[in-house]
């Protein structure tokens, strides 16, 4: 922090308005606010257009005794510009709904994308998605898993899901973050974290 500055807190952001653009499955809603100037005045007005997806939770399912983790593999329409491919490497992960916990989430779609039955998992970090656009935030979790037996197709077909899972060695998966195969923030998260401190004997 510069010396002699403050860090200002949502208490230095004035809400004027809100209109609803967009109420679908997401919704997309155009704020007008004023927020503090680090000169200590107010701001003009300004308009954001913000979109409005809610709570996601992901899990890094993790193999300790084979040091591998699980992927899953699906069609993702927002990769179409890719130079590689749509269908993306990913943690196991889905949205929260309201009233919901977070990591029980984590848990219900680690069996509904990978078949897996998750007892215990630990937190990792909570970031925003992407805060200049949207309001949307993931909690990480990270579980040790039995690897051995998993494969196959998962996902829930009434919401057009098609979920391939993967195996991947940890040094593997990891290989391929620094390559770039891997390119959807979650994954890289979970997986660098999970480098930084798979040696340290995780609570898992």
């Amino acid at each position: 922090m510069t010396k002699g500055k403050i860090m200002y807190d949502k208490n230095d952001v004035e809400i004027l308005g809100c209109e609803s653009l967009y109420k679908g499955f997401f919704k997309c809603n155009k704020f007008t606010l004023k927020h503090k100037l680090f000169s200590g005045e107010w701001s003009q007005p300004i308009q954001r257009e913000f979109f409005e997806r809610g709570k996601a939770a992901a899990l890094l399912a993790y193999d300790k005794a084979q040091d591998a983790v699980i992927l899953v593999e699906q069609f993702r329409f927002g990769a179409m510009d890719s130079k590689k491919s749509p269908w993306l490497l990913e943690l196991i992960a889905g949205m929260i709904d309201e009233g919901e916990d977070a990591q029980e989430v984590a848990k219900r779609e680690a069996f509904e994308e990978a078949g897996l039955v998750i007892d215990q998992c630990q937190f990792m970090l909570s970031y925003f998605v992407s805060p200049g656009g949207t309001t949307e935030t993931i909690d990480l979790f990270v579980a040790n898993v039995d690897s051995r037996n998993v494969e196959g197709v998962f996902g829930l077909a009434e919401e057009g899901e098609d979920i391939r899972v993967h195996v991947v060695p940890r040094e593997q998966a990891y290989q391929w973050v620094q390559s770039g195969k891997i390119d959807n923030a979650a994954t890289i998260i979970g997986l660098q974290w999970l480098q930084l401190n798979y040696k340290n004997g995780l609570n898992i």
